[in-house]
């Protein structure tokens, strides 16, 4: 069977087009324009009732919520912000860019933070990223008993995380802020854009009002008024809109996301059962009070030299398989020793060991199950072609 391409994403739904098509008719593309009921205030209102959360801010990316979350916390210059090092550059990169010092700590071969390292860099940093990376959810009981007694803030970087449960409570609400991704590759599309949750008045407020609600644009937003108005000249413009034109695409999605999780979990599970028969193959599971909503498979290639591993990425790249080991290029933005924007830089050699046989392949939610065994056929079939014959690991 031809392998399906990997990174299409579904199709937008039809109530999308008709609002662009409204949009484009009145040209009301930015969010303030009309006096209310913009398409991007009635997202942040939907989404934050789906989330539970009392004010949700849509922005221009997952970074920019991220380096807001950072500015309206009103952290001191240079104030460390510990982000695990199994993380997208882009999350060290918002807290350089909100003049922070990112301190990186170390994360096991299942994908989560080492809490030991974790315990042991929190006495000296002033707030914290939780990196939810590719959807794997570190134990967050033990992060938030940690943080809270020291009274260090949890931001949590969902950005892979949406629709994922942590004791049935939605990962995102579980730290003061929770940052979410509309990028193309995330469970919903609109190419580019962002948003950020918090239950938290007067930090909404100040991150409205850098987001660039400029004059009385604060004042088309659902946040207590006398807060935005204390801030309103106060804090810098950033400009980290998100679009009415993003918002019209992103809004009929919402419905789909308990659909969208249902199937990526299916999917990521019959994949996962399928691997776990080779004994070259390791899938962590998740953890027991985690219930998640992946797009995505990673795997650990087990007992494999660099070679043996770089091997197996060719022989799948043969078949149409792209499989991604995170440390094995020179430029992968998910390996932290490429992140030389670093004030200071670390050498986490248990996350280095991790980075060079972790493996992702993408898990489209949308994919059919026989396509899933044709996805699962090419992984094993390259694992095989260059492992096969040699003594099974642990035998």
């Amino acid at each position: 069977m031809t392998l399906p391409n990997m990174h299409q994403a579904e199709a937008i739904p039809a109530e999308a087009r008709a609002a662009l098509d409204d949009l484009l008719q009145t040209g009301d593309l930015f969010r303030y324009t009309a006096p209310s009921d913009a398409p991007v205030s009635l997202l942040e209102t939907e989404f934050a009732a789906m989330m539970g959360s009392r004010f949700a801010l849509a922005v221009s990316s997952c970074s920019a919520a991220l380096f807001l979350s950072l500015k309206a916390l009103g952290l001191p210059r240079d104030a460390r912000v510990l982000i695990p090092g199994f993380t997208f550059a882009a999350v060290p990169s918002s807290a350089v860019h909100a003049d922070c010092i990112p301190v990186l700590c170390e994360v096991g071969d299942n994908y989560r933070i080492d809490l030991t390292d974790f315990e042991a860099k929190l006495d000296d940093v002033h707030a914290v990223i939780i990196s939810h990376m590719r959807g794997h959810t570190s134990d967050m009981d033990a992060i938030m008993t940690l943080c809270d007694a020291r009274d260090i803030p949890v931001i949590e970087d969902a950005a892979h995380s949406l629709g994922t449960l942590w004791h049935d409570r939605k990962i995102g609400t579980l730290g003061k802020i929770g940052c979410f991704s509309f990028q193309s590759y995330k469970m919903i599309n609109a190419g580019e854009g962002g948003i950020l949750i918090t239950d938290d008045a007067d930090l909404v407020a100040r991150a409205v009002i850098m987001s660039g609600a400029y004059e009385h644009n604060w004042k088309k937003h659902d946040v207590l008024h006398a807060a935005l108005e204390r801030w309103q000249n106060q804090l810098p413009l950033y400009n980290l809109r998100l679009s009415n034109l993003s918002a019209a695409v992103i809004r009929p999605q919402l419905p789909q996301l308990p659909r969208r999780i249902a199937d990526g979990l299916r999917n990521h599970d019959h994949v996962a059962e399928r691997l776990q028969t080779s004994p070259w193959i390791d899938v962590p599971p998740p953890l027991s009070p985690e219930t998640r909503a992946p797009d995505s498979i990673q795997f650990n290639l087990v007992g494999l030299t660099d070679d043996e591993v770089t091997s197996v990425v060719a022989a799948a790249k043969t078949v149409g398989m792209k499989i991604q080991v995170f440390g094995l290029s020179s430029d992968n933005a998910r390996a932290f020793w490429n992140w030389q924007f670093l004030p200071e830089q670390v050498d986490l050699p248990q996350t280095r060991a991790m980075l060079m046989r972790a493996c992702d392949v993408r898990l489209p939610v949308h994919l059919p199950v026989d396509t899933l065994d044709a996805v699962a056929d090419a992984i094993l079939g390259a694992v095989e072609a260059v492992m096969g014959g040699q003594k099974a690991f642990g035998t």
